[in-house]
């Protein structure tokens, strides 16, 4: 059996897991986010934390020789060529609005290869899925319905649907990049974080460009993009790296496109 496909049950039963622990804190009045960072603002709550112990206790008992990297509680080194991602809530700050538009993430990598990813969005209980089995695939679960997800296929980056989570985050090189193809796509959304991903994958956004990402937040985007028939990408067209400057399209016409304004940006 291919590594994805065998690690498939437990990569779900973490995304069950997390779910279970992030539910109940979610518009709550109880909740209370805590800002982690030494400037600025970044918000974690115990949804972030409870969600993530929940799934690192599964792999402790599972998966004991596997690495670990948690957006939470950090690195731990294994013995395996596997690699588990763990974002536990992705757009925390939509999760303290009381938005679905946060995800768990949950990415397996073999030799730093992505195989295996999950874009799980408890509330609206969809559950994005993407795997290498020898070939690429990916499908959506939605109350209780699987169905496969394929992206679209467009002629022009003038009819793509186009998002990122924040522009004002990118460098003023950066945004420059992004407001050239801001201007030319058909409408662009902000603020979905990894959601927006999975959309992609599901034919209903085109293009997600970001920059700035960490591993944990990558990680799990490969296998469900890739798997739909999309690209993923960094700035200049190569592989895209765990972290950094991030394109996914849908398809490989409106990706050229826009690499045309990105390479000019790219780091």
């Amino acid at each position: 059996m291919d590594a994805a496909q065998f690690l498939l049950p437990i990569a779900e039963e973490l995304a069950d897991a997390a779910r279970a622990a992030a539910l109940p804190h979610f518009r709550s009045a109880a909740t209370v986010a805590d800002n982690k960072a030494a400037d600025g603002y970044d918000p974690v709550t115990e949804a972030d934390r409870a969600a993530e112990r929940a799934m690192r206790q599964i792999l402790d008992e599972k998966r004991f020789s596997d690495a670990i990297e948690g957006e939470e509680y950090g690195s731990k080194p294994g013995k395996s060529p596997f690699t588990w991602y763990l974002d536990p809530i992705d757009g925390t700050r939509a999760f303290v609005a009381g938005l679905p538009s946060w995800t768990t993430l949950i990415g397996v990598t073999y030799y730093d290869r992505p195989i295996l990813g999950i874009i799980d969005q408890p509330w609206l209980d969809e559950r994005y899925v993407g795997l290498s089995d020898g070939d690429w695939s990916a499908w959506l679960i939605a109350r209780g319905t699987r169905t496969q997800l394929i992206t679209r296929r467009l002629q022009h980056l003038t009819e793509a649907i186009l998002s990122t989570t924040d522009p004002f985050i990118l460098t003023p090189p950066e945004r420059g990049a992004f407001e050239h193809i801001r201007a030319t796509a058909k409408l662009t959304r902000y603020g979905l974080d990894a959601y927006a991903y999975a959309r992609l994958a599901a034919g209903t956004i085109d293009m997600v460009i970001e920059s700035g990402l960490k591993s944990h937040d990558v990680a799990a985007l490969i296998p469900v993009i890739q798997g739909a028939g999309g690209l993923v990408t960094d700035w200049r067209g190569e592989p895209a790296k765990l972290g950094g400057q991030i394109v996914a399209a849908s398809c490989r016409r409106i990706l050229d496109e826009a690499l045309i304004s990105l390479r000019r940006s790219a780091e």
